[in-house]
């Protein structure tokens, strides 16, 4: 039986601008089946200043850019005990792709929910994905900033991470962030101990792309003007991304490259099928191999008959198993590491 999970948006704001307070738990209402309970499930936030910057009031403008608009949920106490027996409940971050929504998003943190984890769904705008990243501006950046800094807002830093990545739009902000964890002093305490991808990543595949514009474009946009912004789009992606991509690379890696290039070091499980008509599943492969040649472990699902992210809704069952098993074996590996060290220095 499945249950629906109340959930808040919370408008994040930069840590050093703004104080929270944090209320625990409440109690929410859920629906199961005919008839509703009352569960605890989530903490909410809750302001108690007015952003500042050295002393100055911000404008509504600057506030707005500051702001980043994601979901966090928290397990009641009995789910986390029982799943994690004392240690600390992972902070599983979600990361959607171009276009989606947050009803979609909540489908897969509930996998995770209900393994007693603590969860944060975010989906990166649609025209920093397809506008920003295409220029070379690397406007994802400063949102993968504000993203690991909601772990130190809520004081899970010490706690493990682990990702989920959809499609390329959230693998585009997930090279950010791997970047950030490797040259950013802040975060190179955080512990992250895995990550699955789902449907990503492509290389170079403009007419993917086109396809997952029109997709997220989707019927509402006159026919007139969304071929005049798939042209557009088409004719900057080819000659930024293809043409001129020996030299524009020097200024701006894509996406695959960079993380192909300077992997991290925590295991991955890519989620693809032969059949997705966005990302070419030699993409996924190649981009594979490169990780296992380099030591970093990476095992793959070829769910073979599903469309692009759309291997829950086809096979639900089995996708949330392996979901889970994948997280349960990154803990365990986290548990046989902390294992060692303590064994090291009991020994010295």
């Amino acid at each position: 039986m499945q249950h629906s999970h109340t959930t808040r948006t919370i408008k994040h704001r930069e840590r050093k601008r703004c104080d929270v307070t944090v209320h625990r738990p409440v109690f929410a209402p859920v629906a199961t089946g005919n008839k509703t309970t009352n569960r605890r499930y989530i903490i909410y936030l809750q302001r108690s200043n007015v952003p500042y910057v050295q002393g100055q009031q911000l404008t509504d403008k600057e506030m707005a850019d500051s702001e980043i608009d994601y979901n966090i949920v928290f397990p009641d106490a009995g789910t986390s005990e029982r799943h994690w027996l004392g240690t600390k409940e992972p902070v599983v971050i979600l990361l959607g792709w171009a276009g989606c929504r947050d009803k979609h998003l909540s489908k897969y943190s509930s996998i995770y929910n209900e393994q007693g984890c603590v969860t944060i769904r975010y989906t990166a705008p649609l025209k920093t994905v397809f506008i920003s990243e295409s220029f070379g501006y690397k406007e994802l950046s400063s949102i993968a900033q504000k993203l690991l800094e909601i772990l130190f807002d809520y004081e899970v830093e010490n706690s493990p991470i682990f990702f989920h990545v959809f499609s390329n739009g959230g693998f585009m902000l997930y090279r950010y962030i791997v970047e950030l964890l490797h040259t950013d002093r802040q975060f190179s305490t955080l512990n992250v101990i895995g990550a699955v991808v789902d449907s990503a990543p492509g290389s170079g595949n403009v007419r993917g792309a086109l396809r997952a514009l029109t997709a997220t474009l989707g019927p509402q946009v006159s026919p007139v003007l969304r071929y005049i912004l798939l042209a557009l789009f088409a004719v900057t992606v080819f000659m930024l991304r293809i043409v001129l991509y020996p030299l524009t690379k020097y200024i701006h890696k894509n996406h695959y490259d960079a993380v192909r290039d300077n992997p991290p070091a925590w295991p991955h499980y890519y989620l693809y099928s032969k059949a997705d008509q966005v990302i070419r599943h030699k993409d996924v492969e190649d981009f594979v191999e490169s990780f296992r040649l380099k030591g970093v472990p990476a095992e793959l699902l070829d769910f073979g008959t599903s469309s692009h992210v759309s291997h829950f809704r086809d096979f639900p069952e089995k996708y949330a198993d392996k979901c889970r098993s994948f997280l349960v074996t990154c803990m365990k590996d986290l548990e046989g590491t902390e294992m060692k060290k303590r064994h090291h220095v009991q020994s010295q």
